[in-house]
């Protein structure tokens, strides 16, 4: 039996962490609520309330873990913009795939805001790993 499957090459060159955060999108003057799905030090995949285009610019708060940063869990400002949008699929928000252009580590009395956070139950969430693909 032959593959007919065309070889992918791998082009993320960071380590990806599939981590479940809620997250705090900052789009066209609203701020939309999410949850991350995996991030790396170039991008992140999230799910959003919302759809959010793609090449447009967000920016982006949340809570990087300390699985992540090797210390404390420190709150994060990304901005980036947006290369892929997704429409939901069932049980799922919008799939936001964003490119990250910078970052900047908050003071900690700058977490998310709590009526901004999306509390998600599921079995296994609260483990950060890398992701190997």
């Amino acid at each position: 039996m032959t593959d007919t499957a065309p070889n992918r090459i791998e082009r993320r060159s960071a380590q990806r962490f599939e981590v479940l955060l809620p997250v705090a999108v900052r789009y066209n003057g609203q701020v939309i609520p999410g949850f991350t799905q995996n991030l790396s030090g170039r991008g992140m995949f999230f799910y959003a309330e919302a759809a959010i285009p793609e090449g447009v610019a967000v920016e982006i708060t949340f809570s990087m873990p300390s699985e992540v940063t090797l210390g404390e869990s420190m709150p994060v400002r990304c901005r980036g913009r947006v290369l892929r949008a997704a429409p939901p699929q069932a049980g799922q928000g919008n799939g936001i795939a964003v490119q990250l252009e910078s970052y900047e580590y908050l003071p900690a009395d700058e977490c998310l805001p709590v009526s901004h956070a999306v509390r998600v139950a599921m079995p296994g969430a609260e483990a950060t790993r890398p992701v190997s693909r």
